[in-house]
Formats: C-alpha cells, sequence, structure tokens
C-alpha cells in the first residue's frame, strides 16, 4: 500500500493505493484506491485478484504491515488456497518488486505535480495502471509489456 496526497487551498488530503503486483509477469492484477489505510482496502484488493483469478493459488507475498498480519486476512489467503509469505522484520525481500512499482509509479506521474483534485489524482493513478500493465515495455520481461508477457504464457 502507498500514499497519494492531494489539496484544497492549504488543507492537504490523502489517497492510499492497494495493489497486487504478479511476480511472473509484473502486471498489476488488481489495484484499490481509497481514503483511508484500513483492512477493508487490503481485504477488497485481495477479494478482486481472486474473483479474476479464480484457479490461482500463488504464493503471497507481502510486508508486515497490520493488514497482513489480520487474521481475517490470514483466513482469505486459506480460503483462496494461498500460502503467505513475509520477509523478517527490516528485510524487504517479499515486499521489494512492489516497493518497486510504487517507485516507478511516483517517479513517471506523481512527484513533482501538485493535484488539486481528488478525481483528477484517481485518474492519474488510474491511467498509469492501464498504461503500465499494456504499453510500458520491460527489459527484464524481454522487452515486452506485462500484459503481453502474460498473453505468451496463456498461450503457451
Amino acid at each position: 500500500m502507498t500514499e497519494f496526497k492531494w489539496y484544497e487551498g492549504i488543507e492537504v488530503h490523502k489517497l492510499y493505493l492497494s495493489a497486487i503486483l504478479d511476480l511472473y509477469d509484473r502486471r498489476i492484477v488488481s489495484y484499490v484506491i481509497s481514503e483511508r489505510n484500513d483492512n477493508p482496502l487490503v481485504f477488497k484488493t485481495f477479494d478482486k485478484a481472486v474473483a479474476a483469478n479464480p484457479n490461482a493459488h500463488p504464493l503471497f507475498h507481502s510486508d508486515r504491515g497490520f493488514q497482513y498480519t489480520h487474521r481475517a486476512f490470514h483466513q482469505r489467503l486459506e480460503k483462496a488456497g494461498m500460502t503467505q509469505s513475509m520477509s523478517r522484520v527490516a528485510h524487504c525481500i517479499d515486499n521489494g518488486p512492489m516497493e518497486g512499482f510504487w517507485g516507478i509509479l511516483k517517479r513517471e506521474r506523481y512527484y513533482g505535480k501538485r493535484f488539486t483534485s481528488k478525481q483528477a489524482l484517481i485518474r492519474m493513478i488510474q491511467s498509469y495502471i492501464c498504461y503500465y500493465n499494456t504499453r510500458r515495455v520491460q527489459r527484464n520481461l524481454g522487452v515486452l509489456t506485462p500484459l503481453e508477457k502474460h498473453s505468451r504464457y496463456l498461450a503457451a
């Protein structure tokens, strides 16, 4: 999960983005935007990913945030037939790829800008995720987009 700010005059507002990244093809499989950093935000993101990929039973990597260590989240994982992987405290191995995505998104579309409307910020996030999945090529994917890599996997 990551945080974004938008402004109304001198008043600062926050939005939170929760997303799930597939490590194989680097695509964002689900995301939810909310004004609250809470369990429902993470649970909705997870539920969307499971609904979109009902037969997937991946290893679920996360950090040690309160949402991911909550009993209700663990029950969701078990129900979906997934195993959770969390690195030790202060070792971000499991969450590193997601942190990398947050950095790319913010560097390419957020830093250096001042959003003055919630809707403009939401549109930017949504359009960037679409761009990232469908048009942003990645060298570590063989100069393919995440969706191209995913499509080749499905065709194999």
